[in-house]
Order: structure tokens, then C-alpha cells, then sequence
């Protein structure tokens, strides 16, 4: 899960939110836990690319597994649906 973490954030960071994307699918197929940080990485992808349709999908999928969203996931979540002109949602 710490590698997954790791390569989600740093397709964050080097524009490759699709990348992030497809790495957490894989994550599945896998059989590995996603923890917060994973979607805390994920949602910050999206983020970057105001990409507020998925980073809300993926904070619904938190709730799905039991996580608790923190501080950083609601920040990252709210900055995607600004930048997205989506922010009432």
C-alpha cells in the first residue's frame, strides 16, 4: 500500500491524474487496502485538474470502506470542486 501511495501521489504531482487513477484500480485487482492516504492522494490528483466529479466519487468510496476522512481529504475534495466552478456542490 506505501508504493501505491507513493506512485498515486507522484502522478499527482507530475500531471498524470489518469495515471493516479488507473494505479488505484490496480490497487484493487491486487488485493491491497486503500487507507486514507491513498485517497487523500487520489482526491489531490484530481484536484490538480479540477477534476470535482471524481474527487467526490472517491470521497464516497471512503465512506464505503469505513475510513474517516480527515482535514486533508475535505480540503483536498473542496479545492477540486473550486477549481472545477463547481464549488456549491
Amino acid at each position: 500500500t506505501i508504493t501505491y501511495n507513493s506512485a498515486i501521489s507522484a502522478c499527482g504531482n507530475s500531471a498524470k491524474m489518469q495515471r493516479a487513477l488507473v494505479l488505484l484500480d490496480d490497487m484493487d485487482r491486487n488485493v491491497l487496502a486503500r487507507d486514507i492516504i491513498t485517497y487523500n492522494s487520489a482526491i489531490s490528483a484530481c484536484e490538480k485538474y479540477a477534476a470535482w466529479h471524481a474527487a467526490l466519487s472517491l470521497l464516497a468510496d471512503i465512506g464505503q470502506v469505513i475510513l474517516e476522512p480527515n482535514t486533508i481529504t475535505y480540503n483536498s475534495a473542496i479545492a477540486a470542486c473550486e477549481k472545477g466552478a463547481e464549488w456549491q456542490r
